[in-house]
């Protein structure tokens, strides 16, 4: 394919600025999960954006934050490592709240590196325009900023404009992945987010740090078109156990209901989710349940 573009562009910023809506919005399909709680992706996960003549491999990274135990110390090496490999950054930050010390710090870890940065500035409608341009000339005082856009992502406007800035910076090359994939993870993995996303919607404040999903069965019906899916959610203490469950399973068969519409919706089929709890004491300090979940 003749003047056809690939490449990688990751997505960075602090905890809940919006960096996983953006990905959705611009996909125009829900793969990497979304909570009000900072801290929800815990990977970094590829979406496949697709053009006329552009395949863009969006690289939704976790929020760079001051690790706490051996999962946030995994998270923080996932994102170094993907804005070392890219050929593009989008640099996220709230014009609601302007730049605050966590940006600052992703600033100071940005501020070496040569590769282009494309600003993005989410939650526009909380911002004046004359407050978002300070806010661009702040970063702009320190890093490598080749454009600045302002966009709402949970409103899905001005979105669009983000590609062709990003366009800008991808080389030429052969498409790295078939046309129709949204994803570079399997359907399991992608599925255990949506059951760990609506968890974390659902808890208390406490809770969804400690909690993990794994699949357990993911089986097609022979007569029918129905999945059969079996996943355990994992928490850390046995006191979390009955808060997850909910009195008279209540709140397990919300997490249930939320996640097998979306699932469904995923898959394009009827699903049988059916959940379990399990207590795995501190398990984000133990890699061998780290490694087990995908998190090694």
């Amino acid at each position: 394919m003749n003047n056809f573009k690939t490449g990688f562009a990751a997505v960075v910023g602090k905890p809940n600025v919006g960096k996983s809506t953006i990905i959705n919005a611009l996909l125009k399909e829900k793969i990497s999960i979304v909570s009000p709680k900072p801290q929800t992706t815990r990977n970094s996960i590829k979406c496949i954006l697709m053009g006329d003549d552009y395949q863009i491999i969006l690289v939704d990274t976790p929020g760079i934050h001051r690790p706490k135990n051996a999962l946030g110390e995994y998270m923080m090496k996932t994102c170094r490592e993907s804005m070392e490999e890219v050929d593009c950054i989008i640099f996220v930050v709230d014009l609601g709240t302007g730049i605050q010390p966590q940006d600052e710090a992703i600033i100071e870890t940005l501020s070496g590196i040569k590769t282009p940065i494309i600003l993005v500035g989410n939650k526009k409608d909380k911002a004046t325009n004359v407050k978002a341009k300070e806010i661009a000339d702040t970063v702009k005082q320190s890093l490598n900023v080749k454009a600045f856009v302002a966009v709402s992502a949970k409103e899905d406007k001005n979105m669009d404009a983000i590609i062709p800035e990003v366009v800008k910076y991808i080389p030429e090359g052969p498409m790295l992945y078939p046309e129709d994939y949204l994803t570079d993870q399997p359907e399991r993995f992608v599925v255990s987010e949506i059951i760990r996303e609506k968890a974390m919607l659902l808890l208390s404040d406490e809770i969804p740090y400690g909690i993990g999903v794994e699949i357990v069965t993911m089986k097609d019906r022979e007569a029918k078109p129905i999945i059969d899916i079996e996943a355990n959610v994992i928490c850390e203490k046995e006191s979390h156990k009955g808060m997850v469950i909910g009195k008279g399973g209540e709140m397990l068969r919300k997490i249930g209901t939320k996640a097998r519409e979306d699932v469904e919706e995923l898959l394009g089929c009827k699903v049988n989710l059916k959940l379990w709890v399990k207590v795995r004491d501190d398990w984000r300090n133990d890699d061998r349940t780290m490694r087990y979940l995908g998190y090694k």
